[in-house]
């Protein structure tokens, strides 16, 4: 069975090439008018009208999504939002990342305030109310939400798990002490430090992650060489032999994401190809995700994915429903 356990409903910052990418994306459904006319354009502009004024928790986007996993024929789709979407969270990430006059607090703060605006209730309710809908059209609709993990914060952090009847939590490392390793607008900060000081770091709150016992997944366990800044990957392999052991050891699984595979930086998948020999060396559970943060994205080179599994010698996927674990066949 093919699945995609990541995929996001909406991801802001709302730039202008966040308004390019959405209308790229609503432009698919106006197949009744012939593109490049007038008529296209005024229901190109009518989608997105409704889609601003609706917000990303309406029936009409979550179906657009819905229609690109039948059409690719995924059978599972797990739906999550980053914790810093919701603005019961906000004070988490204001208290953890570095948010101060600099130019780097200055960055960080902006993000933060555009990213922060939906409401926790309001997204559990939605997509409660669409799992029916879903199921009805042969697919699961799965739910969770990806938490950044902050060292001694794990009371906080459980709290949020115990919230909610989630179907799986995903655990996830986007920030470094206190400074962001997925935004551009950061990247120049980690050119100046010592990489292996670096990745050092990130890999032992990777650890502690996957040590806290909080998550069912971990998201893109490589994900720092997102910041455009990477050492000679043979001086990572201590480093993805302790993750291995740890996922192992603690029964957390984890992915096998394709966004980075289109992040221009990257260009490969997460984690890379040494370390999901590793992952299947120690039997460690993975799953298959895209990261989509569009309709059109979901299940983005899920096909590769699958092939790559198996090269690195995985046989089966994990997949979950209320927290539990199944094992399928690739």
């Amino acid at each position: 069975m093919k699945v995609d356990f990541h995929v996001h409903v909406e991801e802001g910052p709302y730039s202008l090439d966040w308004l390019m990418q959405t209308t790229a994306s609503l432009s698919e459904q106006v197949k009744e008018e012939v593109p490049g006319t007038r008529e296209w354009m005024d229901g190109l502009v009518r989608r997105l009208t409704d889609r601003m004024r609706e917000g990303p928790y309406s029936s009409a986007w979550l179906d657009e999504y819905r229609s690109r996993a039948k059409e690719l024929g995924i059978g599972i789709v797990g739906i999550v939002e980053h914790g810093y979407r919701f603005t019961q969270f906000k004070s988490l990430y204001e208290e953890q990342l570095h948010l101060g006059q600099d130019h780097l607090g200055r960055v960080q703060r902006q993000w933060l305030d555009q990213v922060c605006c939906e409401s926790f209730p309001n997204y559990l309710a939605f997509l409660e109310r669409e799992k029916q809908r879903w199921e009805d059209d042969g697919i699961a609709l799965r739910v969770g939400i990806e938490l950044d993990f902050f060292p001694e914060q794990e009371a906080a952090l459980s709290r949020i798990v115990n919230a909610y009847d989630w179907d799986f939590c995903l655990g996830a490392v986007h920030f470094v002490e206190g400074v962001a390793v997925h935004l551009p607008q950061t990247s120049e900060r980690f050119g100046r430090m010592d990489l292996g000081s670096l990745y050092s770091r990130y890999f032992d709150l990777v650890e502690q992650t996957v040590e806290s016992g909080l998550f069912d997944l971990i998201a893109h366990v490589d994900g720092l060489k997102s910041c455009g800044f990477r050492p000679e990957e043979t001086s990572l392999l201590s480093y993805y032999q302790r993750i291995a052991r740890s996922l192992k050891r603690n029964r957390v699984a984890t992915e096998l994401n394709t966004m980075w595979y289109r992040h221009p930086t990257v260009g490969e998948m997460s984690p890379s190809s040494r370390m999901l020999e590793i992952l299947a060396q120690h039997g460690v559970a993975v799953t298959t995700a895209s990261g989509a943060t569009r309709p059109d994205q979901l299940g983005n080179h899920g096909d590769m994915a699958s092939a790559t599994l198996k090269r690195a010698g995985f046989e089966s996927i994990a997949v979950y429903e209320q927290r539990k674990q199944q094992i399928l066949p690739l």
